[in-house]
């Protein structure tokens, strides 16, 4: 019965997590995985406690007991973008209609011994979900010019573009699903180690991009097919250990999750279709100032930069699709993140924590993300558990980054648009989450 309604709870997470799933706070990764994790900006490598170790540090699995953790994310990111002074009537802005997500976690640990524990985390990564107006460039001299860029000749074309001089509505959804079997072993009383094999499943669809036909070696894969989908495996690895009382440090590495290709958008991914999920590694060390006062600090480095479809320059000369094709020019991030911890009584903890990473997009690289302007780089967190019981308690994590900004010139101009102007992309983001917790 138990193993049952595990597995059902699983499916409904799994199948909510592909879900209009939006997360962009590092990049298209979350900020943390697990509430009490995000309660502290996602220092967790070394502070053990929840299921989510597949997610964060598998050697942590095993310090979690015999428990189930299943919560929900409210995330909101208000995405804006502006096109002004060009001189061919390019200029225009819009905000994005998607401004409100569901973002649901799951995790389920079972010691099969004092020091192995086998169980899964259910997590997802997102952020390239935007929804931008179908008529944000309007003038006429502007329509004329997107005309030539979908068809090679001048003229009025239709009443109204976007902002990529595309048709209808612009923009992408990215959802990532990674579903992450965890075995942990702890091989004395201080020290564990742990992996988890990784099954990525996501979907994409994009729509509005006709203004990028011409540029792609493939044009009828570009855009509008609809959803498509692609499944992967990579691994992540990881270490635990009590250096002392006081003290505690960890380490994972999470390999690159091989991805099927999007055989529908081999016109638009560099690679024909290839979007693989990043590799990744995060360190982490723990110090109790006392016995209810614990600070945590972690560092993480995504290579965005190894994935040739996010990672390739915009200005590249390749066309879209090819090896060498066109991407959104995003580099490495790197992640510092502080968390605190405080047990104020038997019944409440209470949760904080501010992270900093780098911004993946450069000023030269602003048109393509337009697509998808995951520009933040400072994250605050509070957050709080409470007991219900001896067996369960509730957790809260709230999450703001403030709003930023990356400028630069139009891409239009070096396709012999003539003067398009500057582009700005904005982001904002907020997120409430709860989560409920068990031990069995």
């Amino acid at each position: 019965m138990r193993l049952n309604k595990l597995t059902s709870a699983l499916a409904i997470v799994g199948l909510a997590s592909i879900s209009g799933a939006a997360l962009a706070t590092n990049g298209y990764f979350s900020h943390g995985y697990g509430m009490k994790a995000k309660g502290m900006a996602g220092a967790a490598t070394a502070v053990a406690g929840d299921t989510s170790g597949g997610a964060n540090n598998p050697a942590l699995m095993v310090w979690a007991g015999d428990r189930l953790d299943i919560g929900v994310d409210l995330f909101s990111p208000p995405r804006e973008i502006s096109r002004t002074g060009s001189v061919n009537g390019l200029d225009g802005s819009s905000k994005s209609d998607s401004d409100y997500f569901l973002i649901p976690e799951f995790g389920y640990n079972k010691m099969l011994s004092k020091n192995l524990s086998l169980g899964v985390t259910v997590y997802g990564n997102g952020g390239m979900n935007t929804n931008f107006s179908s008529d944000t460039i309007t003038s006429a001299s502007g329509r004329g010019l997107c005309n030539f860029f979908q068809t090679g000749a001048m003229g009025a074309g239709n009443a109204s573009y976007n902002a990529l001089c595309g048709n209808g509505r612009l923009g992408i959804d990215l959802s990532q699903l990674i579903i992450a079997p965890t075995a942990s072993y702890k091989f004395n009383d201080n020290h564990s180690i742990g992996v988890s094999p990784l099954i990525g499943y996501q979907r994409f669809r994009a729509s509005g991009l006709q203004g990028f036909v011409g540029l792609s070696s493939n044009p009828s894969s570009v855009q509008n097919p609809g959803y498509d989908d692609a499944f992967g495996y990579g691994v992540r690895v990881g270490y635990y250990g009590k250096l002392s009382d006081t003290v505690s440090v960890g380490a994972a590495y999470a390999s690159k999750i091989s991805m099927d290709k999007f055989s529908r958008y081999k016109g638009l991914f560099a690679e024909q279709g290839s979007f693989d999920i990043p590799e990744n590694y995060n360190l982490g060390i723990a110090f109790k100032a006392t016995p209810e006062l614990l600070f945590a600090l972690d560092f993480q480095h995504i290579s965005y930069s190894g994935v040739a479809s996010v990672g390739n320059l915009s200005s590249s000369s390749g066309l879209l699709g090819a090896n060498n094709g066109r991407g959104f020019g995003w580099r490495d991030v790197d992640v510092g993140k502080l968390g605190v911890e405080w047990k104020y009584s038997n019944a409440l903890t209470l949760r904080g924590g501010y992270s900093h990473n780098t911004n993946p997009i450069k000023s030269s690289d602003v048109t393509f993300n337009i697509l998808a302007p995951a520009v933040g780089t400072d994250t605050f967190t509070l957050g709080m558990t409470y007991g219900l019981s001896k067996e369960s308690d509730l957790t809260v994590a709230y999450m703001y980054q403030p709003s930023n900004s990356v400028s630069g010139p139009s891409l239009f101009t070096s396709l012999g648009a003539g003067q398009s102007g500057t582009e700005t992309i904005k982001i904002y983001q907020t997120s409430l989450g709860v989560a409920y917790s068990l031990k069995f």
